[in-house]
C-alpha cells in the first residue's frame, strides 16, 4: 500500500467527525495557498500546499459551447477564488477534425466572457507552448521512457486487424477492446519490425492492483480498467500522442495543481493514475464536475446550434448573463440568485457545494437574466458609455437613410432613452425593432386616422404644446402623467382614452408601446413641440 494512499485513508477517517468544508489560507501576501476539503462519509481530506494552478483544455475541433464555457469558468472561479493562475491550453493533436480558426474564436470567445487566461497560446506563460502539437517532442520523450520501463510497449497491429476484432466483439455482444497481443511480442520480434519500418503505435500497459483516489466532487472512486479495456494507445501511428498520454504530461509540466473537468472523464482517472505511477509523478487533485444537460434532462449536442458561445454573441445575450444563468442552473456556491456578476459568482463560490447532481439549463429564462444585467450595465456610468456606442452603430445601421434628426444619435439622448427603458427590455437590439423605431425615426400618421379617433384634434394639439412650453425642459414621467390627465379633461367630447390613443399616434405612429409620458420624456421637448406642429398642419389642411 503506497505512502499516499495510507495518508489520504487516515484523513478520510479523521473526517468522518469533521464537518465539510473548504478553507483558504494565504500568508504573507505571497501565492502559497493551503486548500482543505474536509469530507463527510464519502469524500476524504484533500490537502494542497503551493501555487493553484487549473487548466482549461478544450480541442479546436469545433467552437467554444455552453459545456466548454462552464468547464472554463469553474475552473477560473477557482483560481481566482484562491489566488492561483488559470490556463488555457489547446489540445491539437487530432489534426484530422481541426476545425479552421477555432482556436482562435475559443479564446476569443473567454475574453469576450470575462474570464480571460492568464497563460495561453496568445498570452504565453512559462510552461508553454500551450499547443499540444508544439509539445510533440515532449510526447514522444515520455513514451519512450515509459517503454524503456516497461510501462509501455510497440504495437504492430493492423486496423484492418482492430477493425476485425471491433466487429467480432459487437457481434458476440461484448464491447471492443484490443486483446494486448503486441504486450507479448519478444524483444528479439520487435526490433525486427521495427528494423523493417514497420507501422507502430506505443501502447501503455494497464495493471491490475488501482489504487482509489479521492475526486473532489464525487468522493471516493476506483476504476480496474485493466478488467475492461485493452491496453491504450499513447502514441499514434503519425506520432501525435493522444489525450490519455498528453494531458497528464501536460498537467505535469505545467504544474496544474487541480483538474476540474467533466464527470464523462471519472471513470478514465484510475488509468490516467497508472500513468502518474509508471512515471514516479505526483498526480494533481482532480474533481469531476456534473454534466452541463438541457431542461428535459438530455445532453446538450453540438448539433442543436444554439449552444454555441458565438451565438450567443451574435443575438445580443450579455457575456454576465450567460455566465450568470450557468451557474444559477448548477452548483457550486453559497447563494442561488439572479443578477451576480463574475466578482460576486468568486466571492461566493463554494467547492464543498458542487453535487453530484446533473446541471438543468433552462435556456427560456436567458432574457430575464440578460434584462437584470442590462440594467446593471445601465446604471454604471461607464458600462452605459459603452452601451450608447453599441445602440448607436445599431441605430445607424437600421435607420441610417430614415433619420431626419442626428439629434437622435446624441450621448445624452441615447442615455435617456436607456434610462427610461431599463427594467423594460432584455437586450439592446430590441430598441431598434419596430416598436421603438419612433425614437430615431419620425413617425407618420394620416388625417384618417386621426379623424377616427377624434374631431377636435387641433384643440388637443394645441393644449399639449401650451403644456410643453410651460414645462420647458423639466419633463419627468410622473409629473406628465398627471399633467395629460388634466389636458383629457379638457377636451370638450374626447374621452381620455381616445386622447392618449391620439398623442401616442401622434408621438409614435403606433397603438402600443411605453406611457405616454414616457414617449415624451424620451423624445425631449424639442421633438414634441415639432411632432404636434405636423399634428396642427395636418388639421389645418383638412378644414
Amino acid at each position: 500500500m503506497s505512502r499516499w494512499f495510507k495518508t489520504c485513508t487516515r484523513s478520510f477517517l479523521h473526517s468522518l467527525e469533521v464537518r465539510r468544508g473548504f478553507r483558504c489560507l494565504t500568508s504573507d501576501g505571497n501565492r502559497r495557498t493551503e486548500l482543505q476539503l474536509r469530507a463527510a462519509g464519502d469524500r476524504c481530506c484533500s490537502t494542497v500546499q503551493g501555487e493553484v494552478r487549473v487548466r482549461f483544455a478544450p480541442s479546436p475541433t469545433g467552437f467554444l459551447h455552453l459545456g466548454g464555457l462552464r468547464t472554463a469558468l469553474y475552473n477560473y472561479i477557482f483560481a481566482k477564488k484562491y489566488g492561483g493562475v488559470f490556463i488555457l491550453r489547446l489540445e491539437d493533436t487530432d489534426q484530422s477534425r481541426l476545425v479552421p480558426g477555432a482556436a482562435e474564436s475559443i479564446e476569443d470567445m473567454l475574453e469576450w466572457a470575462g474570464i480571460p487566461p492568464d497563460e495561453s497560446p496568445r498570452r504565453g506563460g512559462l510552461t508553454g507552448p500551450y499547443l499540444q502539437s508544439q509539445r510533440l517532442d515532449l510526447y514522444n520523450q515520455t513514451a519512450r521512457q515509459l517503454v524503456d520501463s516497461d510501462h509501455a510497449y510497440y504495437c504492430f497491429c493492423s486496423s484492418q486487424r482492430l477493425e476485425l476484432l471491433k466487429k467480432e466483439a459487437l457481434r458476440s455482444g461484448q464491447t471492443p477492446r484490443y486483446d494486448n497481443r503486441c504486450r507479448h511480442l519478444r524483444a528479439d520480434q520487435v526490433q525486427e519490425k521495427l528494423a523493417q519500418g514497420a507501422s507502430y503505435v506505443i501502447r501503455f500497459r494497464l495493471e491490475e492492483g488501482v489504487e482509489p483516489f479521492q475526486d473532489l466532487i464525487f468522493g471516493w472512486n476506483r476504476h480496474e480498467v485493466a478488467q475492461v479495456e485493452g491496453d491504450p494507445v499513447v502514441i499514434k501511428a503519425d506520432g501525435f500522442p493522444t489525450y490519455h498520454l498528453a494531458n497528464i504530461v501536460d498537467d505535469h509540466y505545467m504544474k496544474v495543481s487541480h483538474v476540474l473537468r467533466g464527470s464523462e472523464w471519472l471513470i478514465s482517472t484510475s488509468k490516467h493514475l497508472l500513468m502518474y505511477r509508471a512515471l514516479g509523478w505526483q498526480p494533481p487533485t482532480f474533481g469531476h464536475l456534473p454534466l452541463l444537460m438541457n431542461k428535459d434532462g438530455s445532453k446538450l449536442s453540438k448539433r442543436q446550434g444554439d449552444i454555441f458561445i458565438e451565438t450567443f454573441k451574435r443575438d445580443g445575450v450579455l457575456p454576465e448573463a450567460l455566465l450568470d444563468t450557468t451557474t444559477n442552473c448548477g452548483s457550486g456556491f453559497n447563494t442561488n440568485r439572479m443578477g451576480r456578476r463574475i466578482d460576486e459568482l468568486i466571492s461566493e463560490f463554494n467547492p464543498s457545494k458542487i453535487t453530484t447532481h446533473s446541471a438543468l439549463l433552462d435556456l427560456e429564462k436567458l432574457p430575464e437574466f440578460n434584462r437584470l444585467h442590462l440594467q446593471q450595465r445601465i446604471e454604471d456610468e461607464q458600462q452605459c458609455d459603452l452601451l450608447i456606442q453599441d445602440l448607436r452603430e445599431e441605430i445607424y445601421q437600421a435607420f441610417a437613410e430614415q433619420i431626419q434628426d442626428k439629434d437622435v444619435l446624441r450621448e445624452d439622448y441615447i442615455r435617456r432613452v436607456l434610462r427610461l427603458r431599463k427594467g423594460h427590455i432584455s437586450f439592446l437590439k430590441e430598441l431598434v425593432s419596430p416598436t421603438y423605431s419612433y425614437l430615431w425615426v419620425r413617425p407618420s400618421f394620416s388625417s384618417q386616422e386621426v379623424a377616427s379617433l377624434t374631431g377636435e384634434a387641433q384643440h388637443i394639439a394645441s393644449l399639449v404644446l401650451k403644456l410643453i412650453e410651460e414645462r420647458s425642459e423639466e419633463l419627468s414621467v410622473d409629473r406628465l402623467g398627471k399633467d395629460l390627465k388634466a389636458v383629457a379633461k379638457q377636451a370638450k367630447a374626447t374621452k381620455y382614452r381616445e386622447v392618449m390613443k391620439l398623442l401616442r399616434l401622434v408621438l409614435s405612429g403606433q397603438q402600443q408601446g411605453p406611457s405616454v409620458a414616457e414617449m415624451m420624456v424620451s423624445l425631449g421637448s424639442a421633438e414634441i413641440i415639432h411632432r404636434f406642429q405636423k399634428l396642427l398642419l395636418l388639421s389645418n389642411e383638412t378644414d
